[in-house]
């Protein structure tokens, strides 16, 4: 079965990390919330504290297909300065496996010269950050095994987009419907 890592970094906007952990534990699929902390609690942007299932130290990276990165400010410098995060996004990328990113963490992937010819998106903002893609201003950008998005308001898309991925599209649309969601 997959198994996908969503780093949670303090400072992370609680809604883009969470709300994906939600959507993805309700469709079944097989995640760690993984803190790059040192401590098993991460706190969020707005100070609200949770727990993780893992701390980075000890997560054996050859276990997942895939990692997710929330955003929010400082969770995204604070992602791109753990050299584990980092070098995990490279090798999954150029691995084929899933790598995702919303908010402002999809400059991340643009620092790392992953996006070069891609489609991508960010928050309003970044887009420097992301130089040599295809930056597009849509909800969710999906460029094969990278999926980008765009803030809390896409948080929804976003974690839909993932199940699609890992899953297929009527996975998506069932949990689409469970929620009551709408676009």
């Amino acid at each position: 079965m997959s198994k996908i890592g969503i780093c949670m970094a303090d400072g992370c906007e609680e809604i883009e990390g969470l709300t994906v952990v939600d959507l993805l534990r309700r469709a079944k699929l097989n995640i760690d919330m993984i803190s790059i902390t040192g401590k098993d609690e991460v706190c969020g942007s707005h100070n609200i504290t949770f727990k993780c299932d893992a701390r980075i130290e000890d997560v054996n990276w050859d276990d997942y297909d895939g990692i997710v990165l929330p955003g929010g400010i400082p969770g995204t410098p604070n992602l791109e300065a753990n050299s584990m995060v980092t070098d995990t996004v490279k090798k999954f990328a150029g691995e084929g496996k899933l790598v995702a990113a919303i908010c402002a963490a999809p400059s991340i992937f643009g620092h790392l010269g992953i996006l070069n010819g891609k489609n991508a998106t960010s928050y309003p903002g970044f887009e420097e950050e992301m130089q040599d893609c295809n930056y597009l201003t849509d909800a969710v950008a999906i460029d094969g095994n990278i999926i980008t998005s765009r803030g809390m308001g896409t948080a929804i898309d976003f974690g839909l987009a993932i199940i699609e991925y890992m899953s297929d599209k009527t996975s998506a649309d069932v949990m689409a419907e469970k929620i009551v969601y709408r676009k």
